[in-house]
């Protein structure tokens, strides 16, 4: 990790950290897609995570974990809520007994469709287009990547 030397400064007004701006508007899409997920019975970290199994299934928690930036600790009592749901099952895996491979049930995938895209609940909350979203997405992505190549750590290939 790159050691930066942080100046004894006034810190700039909150509405000016673009840290608070995006932690902040990280809250609000969590809010608009509540009631969204709320009727699909999940939460914000599940929906990720059945997402994640949607676009490749059958993976092991570690493969999820490192998807979603998370500990496999954090990961596994949200997998256990997933599977008494009935979404997922998570079983050893017979070549490395030590690996727990999650892979969706019949309902889990059933749920995809029915989830349909939370994005286009952004886009209607938010009044902005398709593309601007798109761009916005892209230089967020840009801006995490340089950080992490910087500091170390999470890592998202092929993303």
């Amino acid at each position: 990790m790159r050691k930066v030397k942080v100046r004894n400064a006034v810190p700039a007004h909150l509405e000016d950290q673009l840290c608070y701006s995006i932690y902040s508007a990280n809250l609000a899409i969590q809010r608009a897609y509540k009631p969204l997920l709320d009727e699909l019975g999940l939460t914000y970290p599940q929906y990720l995570v059945l997402n994640v199994l949607w676009c490749d299934d059958q993976q092991s928690v570690g493969a999820i974990a490192d998807r979603l930036g998370l500990e496999s600790s954090t990961l596994t009592p949200l997998l256990k809520r997933l599977e008494g749901a009935g979404l997922v099952h998570r079983a050893r895996n017979p070549e490395n007994e030590r690996q727990v491979v999650v892979e969706l049930t019949g309902k889990g995938r059933a749920l995809r469709l029915k989830a349909g895209c939370l994005g286009e609940a952004l886009l209607a909350f938010s009044g902005e287009t398709a593309q601007r979203l798109a761009t916005l997405n892209a230089d967020v992505r840009r801006l995490r990547d340089a950080i992490y190549a910087n500091i170390g750590g999470w890592s998202l290939s092929g993303t």
